[in-house]
């Protein structure tokens, strides 16, 4: 946790707060997504691999947004 809030402050040097913040909240649901399928063994279905592929989707477009 201490580690994941200090790599925040890190990209909120170069990024705006809304860019960093989004980027770090969507790593933290896709990774708890892998985790899920990989380690809980929760299923893989269609809707959820769309919605992954939203969030990754959206994560990307604000970082290409982003003025820096």
């Amino acid at each position: 946790m201490i580690a994941s809030f200090s790599l925040l402050g890190v990209a909120m040097k170069t990024l705006p707060l809304g860019t960093a913040y989004m980027v770090w909240t969507g790593i933290g649901a896709i990774g708890a997504f892998v985790v899920g399928i990989f380690v809980l063994g929760e299923s893989v279905t269609l809707a959820r691999i769309v919605a992954a592929l939203l969030i990754t989707g959206g994560i990307l477009t604000m970082k290409l947004g982003s003025p820096t």
